[in-house]
């Protein structure tokens, strides 16, 4: 854990003890603190005026009054240095970028492993537990494809296609986050902490439960907004028609993220979520480049807005560029682009210019628009 000041700690403190009290979910969480401002004017409030806000009836405000006396956050606090965890506010600079946009973030997460800046360039890949050969063997690809071309890998650390996505991120070398819905101080599935502790290496094991709290149904539709809500978009690979992994397609929806769905054999019940998601409107996903095509200008968007450092998401085509080709498509963007100013721009011949362009337009790197003007895709 950092250095800080006692108010900094005394801080963390209060909002570990806010975030151990059973009942304050995180639409309650962010209602308190609003009202009052800090943690420790939430915990110190009294019952009359805990009841004034939205959410809180007489037992839950009973339970936040007595929350210092019976609750011990620094044994928490303490939980998370021995098992490698650090619990992130809101308002650290750490705190993932993309969550802070949706209308219930947590108001504390805690993290095994590292964020980066560069994890807002992520990609969500879940789908059922009992999957199958075809849907294990189509997620570890994509998950491999997406990691390769700079994209975080994020998914639920379940059994199944979220294994199969981790794994396929970790192959290809890339970074991969898991999100529980349990607490950090064990894992679930329990056949599933070497996996955990290969993720918390290669990117991070995130949850915002208290480090101690057992998997339980209701917890995991809560669990599935963070996993859509960092991310530019998920895809679910299998589906069941009431699949769980169907709701981080809907808090994706909801969120303003994109869907994507992969389809499968038509007499298979697995893939019955994913066709129900592609009639309507999820993009259908064959390979890697139906995600990076709709993607495009969005991942772009959101790389120029982080640090320096932060790499552009490329299209795989990209990778085998010749040098001509890289002038021009460096001279596109999402603004539509005649010949004659790519001539201009990039300094070869018209000839040169009109070859590249059918080159990259092949291989779908760029689109022609109205009045042959061109963009990039």
């Amino acid at each position: 854990m950092p250095a800080s000041d006692s108010g900094d700690d005394r801080s963390l403190l209060d909002l570990l003890c806010l975030a151990m009290i059973p009942g304050i979910g995180p639409l309650t969480s962010r209602a308190l603190l609003d009202h009052f401002g800090k943690a420790g004017k939430v915990l110190s409030a009294s019952l009359s005026d805990l009841k004034r806000v939205p959410g809180v009836g007489p037992k839950l405000a009973e339970k936040i009054v007595s929350a210092r006396r019976e609750l011990d956050p620094e044994v928490e606090l303490e939980r998370c240095r021995q098992q490698g965890v650090r619990p992130i506010p809101f308002d650290d600079p750490e705190y993932p970028e993309p969550l802070k946009s949706i209308s219930d973030p947590p108001a504390l997460l805690y993290v095994r492993g590292s964020l980066k800046p560069t994890d807002s360039l992520a990609i969500a890949l879940v789908g059922a537990r009992k999957a199958t050969p075809y849907g294990m063997r189509i997620a570890e690809r994509l998950a491999g494809s997406l990691a390769r071309v700079g994209l975080t890998v994020v998914s639920g650390l379940a059994r199944g296609i979220d294994a199969a996505a981790h794994r396929g991120a970790l192959r290809a070398g890339g970074r991969t986050i898991g999100v529980l819905g349990n607490g950090l101080g064990s894992i679930y599935p329990p056949e599933h902490a070497e996996l955990a502790a290969e993720v918390a290496a290669s990117g991070a094991v995130v949850s915002e439960q208290p480090m101690e709290q057992k998997p339980l149904a209701g917890l995991f539709p809560q669990r599935n907004r963070l996993i859509a809500g960092l991310c530019l978009g998920v895809v679910v690979v299998e589906a069941a028609p009431r699949s769980g992994s169907l709701s981080s397609a809907h808090h994706a929806m909801e969120q303003n993220r994109e869907v994507f769905a992969v389809p499968g054999p038509i007499d298979s019940i697995t893939s019955r979520g994913c066709h129900a998601l592609i009639r309507d409107g999820a993009r259908l996903v064959e390979t890697v480049d139906d995600i990076l095509e709709e993607l495009g200008p969005l991942a772009r968007a959101v790389s120029v807005s982080q640090e320096p450092e932060a790499p552009e998401v490329r299209h795989p085509a990209e990778l085998s560029l010749t040098e001509h080709e890289r002038a021009v498509l460096g001279h596109l963007d999402d603004l539509p682009r005649g010949i004659d100013e790519l001539i201009v721009r990039t300094g070869l011949a018209p000839s040169q210019v009109m070859a590249t362009m059918a080159i990259l337009e092949m291989r779908r790197l760029i689109r022609r628009n109205a009045g042959n003007q061109f963009t990039r895709i």
